[in-house]
């Protein structure tokens, strides 16, 4: 009997179902949509934060592709596409931050015995912090202390020689590879 009823699909290049399959244990029935719970609103708020890292990651694999302009001419067209995919990633990050903010509303609304003040969120917040007791320290502490100072004064000034050639070596390779073009 069910085969010669006739079945629609849910769009262009989506799954035709069964009746029976439609209704998927967490999903809320089709005639309940006014009272979603807030489970279902969380579930799709991790959906939506799932789909911002990946678009983000997306955003990170497009920028890293691209060409820093270092003299050379890049191909007009391919910067428009990087340039477009980049737009409608943001445009679509904005929508699903949108999105992600109003499911967070929502559940705040549905859930507001649950809710905790922000006094209870941040530590030390109360007027009845505990005095901590620092004892002084010895001076072998107070030595040795200065010692590891000095030495990670030492690696500072280290690094920072360091990062200084490595910057006049890459501006030097870059200058010849410019000229050598």
């Amino acid at each position: 009997m069910s085969a010669s009823l006739p079945q629609k699909g849910l769009g262009p290049g989506l799954p035709v179902m069964a009746p029976q399959q439609q209704q998927q244990p967490g999903m809320p029935p089709q005639g309940a949509l006014r009272e979603i719970s807030p489970v279902y609103l969380c579930r799709i708020g991790q959906e939506t934060v799932q789909d911002i890292v990946t678009r983000t990651m997306e955003i990170f694999q497009i920028t890293r592709a691209t060409q820093l302009p270092n003299g050379v001419t890049q191909s007009q067209a391919a910067y428009q596409d990087r340039f477009g995919k980049l737009q409608e990633h943001l445009r679509q990050l904005t929508l699903l931050f949108r999105k992600l903010r109003l499911l967070y509303e929502r559940c705040v609304e549905m859930t507001p015995d649950l809710q905790e003040s922000p006094a209870e969120l941040v530590p030390y917040v109360s007027e009845e912090t505990a005095a901590v007791r620092v004892e002084p320290c010895s001076p072998a502490v107070i030595q040795e202390r200065q010692e590891v100072l000095e030495k990670v004064r030492q690696k500072n000034q280290e690094m920072k020689v360091l990062m200084d050639q490595m910057r006049n070596l890459l501006w030097d390779v870059n200058a010849m590879l410019t000229m050598r073009k």
